[in-house]
Order: structure tokens, then C-alpha cells, then sequence
């Protein structure tokens, strides 16, 4: 018989042989895995028979048997020498201990999710910062900045120009003596960086102006359901009684004013547009004969307010101790 030439150049009938002792060698090898595997799977097995040798026999009982119920024929040699291999840990991965290197190596393997890790937390960081910077620094910025053009510009610009319309237009040295004393105070107030008192002296010298300039009559009210007039017994003196007419300050074009009024009876101010005005009893008495006829007055006036001026131009009678003024009745 002519041998045939592989493609190694050798004949077939021997390369036959070493071939078949490749695969046989690779078959035990798998066989003895395979018995270890199985002995790690079974750890109550293992750790009741493998403490006492001499009862490994019926371990490899065992073995063979399990092997048998599923049709494989393990030879006892390599029984044995899976169970060998089991006691020496071989075939099973024991990692590196931990170090420097290792932990390196395993940062490289996993930098992408590291990464990806990185940069998730470096967007937060930078959204937190980027928040803190437009909801918390530059509120507090633009706060900053408002405060300080309103010490430095806006209230100094608005005082200056109140306080100039309030002398240009006063005829009375009180009211320009008062917005002269409240423009100092207001100068005061910015020079000690308290913008709150800045702006209610501010505001108290806008209000002199508007006082300063106003003009109406000061007339009786006369409608139906509304009183006209009111008395008061004083509590520190019984046997006398205070008359009081209610009035509204009437522009010339027909409309119902709101001025600045302080009570007599407890110091109060209140801006109003009717309050009670103390009056003697014979004007008094003149105003209710003057309703009692019709039920209407015929002669409403009693004062006039003229631009430039502070008080009432009386057109009544006002003896001493009249012409103070309630807010309630």
C-alpha cells in the first residue's frame, strides 16, 4: 500500500496517529475542567468529603456515577485527577492582589464608563456653578448696583428737584423752612448709605409739594344720607360740647381732593378726601338753619386753599381754638 502525502508533507499514515493523540490529550484535558467544574458546583459535596481522605473513594463513587447517568465514560484516572486538581485550585483564576499597577490596569480596561462618569459629573458641576451664577451672584449684583445709583443718583437728582419746585412755588417761609429741614435730613440719610430713610424723607418732601401746590375750596358736604355736621363732648370737660362741620376740598373743575389732615383728638395724620372741621356754635348753628329749611345748604363755603399756601383762607368766622379737624364721627 502507497502512503499519501499531507499538506505537511508528511505521509497520512503517521501524521494519522499524532493527530489522534492531539485530540485525545485536548479530550482529557476538557474531562479533568469538566470534573473540577463539577466539584466546585458542588460545594456541600466537596467541603463534606474532600475534608477526610479516606473517603475520597466514594467521591469518585459519586463522580462516576454522575457522569455514567449522562452517558459520558470518564476513565478513573482522570476522576482522580479532577479531584487532585480540585485540592490544588488548579484550573481555577486566583487575581492579582491589589496594587498601584492593578488598579491602573483596571482604570484603563474601564475608562470609558470612567469617562463617561467624568462627565456627567463635570456637567453637573458646571450647571451648578452656571445656576449659582445667574440665580444667586448676579441678582445680588444687579441689587448691588441698583442700591448704589439710587444713593449716588436717582434719590440726590429727585430731592434736588422737589426741593427746588417747593421754593419756587411756596409764598410762606414754613413751608420752605420744612422742605429745607427735610432736604437736610434726606442728605444725611445718603451720606450714611440708609437709602430707606432717604426714600421716605424723599417721599415726605414730595408730599409738601403737592400740599404747597394744591388749590380748592373747602366746602360742606350736602347729600342725602351724609351728615353735615357733628358734636363732641370733651372727656376732660363734660359740661361743654365742640361743633365740627364736615367738609371736602372741591378743585375748581368740580373734583373731590385727598389731602394730608391730622386729627386734634389723637395726633393722627391720614390722607382724606372729608373730615370733621371745629367751628364755633354760631357758625354752627348758621349751617344747620341753612339745611333745616330745604335740606339743602345754600352757602357750602366756609374756606379756600390757595397755591403757594399751607393753611385755609377762612371765609367763616374762626375764633381761637376752632379750626382743628377730626377724621372720625
Amino acid at each position: 500500500m502507497v502512503d499519501t502525502v499531507n499538506a505537511t508533507g508528511q505521509p497520512a499514515s503517521e501524521a494519522l496517529p499524532r493527530a489522534a493523540g492531539r485530540a485525545g490529550t485536548l479530550d482529557e484535558l476538557m474531562l479533568s475542567m469538566d470534573v473540577v467544574d463539577t466539584l466546585r458546583h458542588q460545594e456541600g459535596l466537596v467541603s463534606r468529603e474532600l475534608d477526610e481522605d479516606r473517603r475520597e473513594q466514594e467521591l469518585l463513587d459519586r463522580l462516576r456515577s454522575t457522569y455514567k447517568s449522562q452517558g459520558i465514560d470518564v476513565p478513573d484516572r482522570l476522576l482522580i485527577e479532577g479531584v487532585k486538581g480540585m485540592k490544588e485550585s488548579r484550573f481555577v483564576y486566583t487575581p492579582h492582589p491589589p496594587s498601584m499597577g492593578v488598579t491602573l490596569a483596571k482604570m484603563w480596561v474601564r475608562r470609558g464608563r470612567i469617562g463617561a462618569i467624568a462627565g456627567v459629573l463635570f456637567g453637573l458641576v458646571a450647571a451648578g456653578w452656571l445656576g449659582y451664577s445667574l440665580l444667586v451672584e448676579r441678582p445680588a449684583r444687579l441689587a448691588e448696583e441698583r442700591a448704589r445709583i439710587e444713593l449716588t443718583e436717582t434719590i440726590p437728582a429727585s430731592l434736588e428737584q422737589v426741593r427746588a419746585d417747593v421754593l419756587a412755588d411756596a409764598n410762606v417761609d414754613e413751608a420752605k423752612q420744612r422742605a429745607e429741614q427735610l432736604y437736610a435730613d434726606a442728605q444725611s440719610a445718603l451720606k450714611a448709605g440708609d437709602a430707606a430713610a432717604a426714600r421716605t424723607l424723599l417721599g415726605a418732601l414730595e408730599t409738601l409739594r403737592a400740599e404747597v401746590r394744591s388749590t380748592y375750596q373747602l366746602l360742606v358736604v350736602s347729600r342725602p344720607g351724609e351728615r353735615s355736621g357733628v358734636f363732641r363732648v370733651p372727656e376732660n370737660n363734660p359740661s361743654a360740647q365742640n361743633y365740627y362741620l364736615i367738609v371736602e376740598p372741591v378743585s375748581a373743575d368740580g373734583k373731590v381732593l385727598s389731602v394730608p389732615v391730622t386729627s386734634e383728638e389723637d395726633s393722627k395724620s391720614a390722607v382724606a378726601n372729608k373730615w370733621g372741621v371745629r367751628v364755633s356754635k354760631p357758625v354752627y348753628d348758621t349751617v344747620a338753619r341753612d339745611k333745616q329749611d330745604d335740606g339743602i345748604i345754600q352757602n357750602r363755603r366756609i374756606g379756600e386753599k390757595k397755591r403757594g399756601e399751607l393753611v385755609v383762607d377762612w371765609t367763616v368766622p374762626m375764633p381761637p381754638g376752632t379750626g382743628g379737624a377730626i377724621l372720625n364721627w
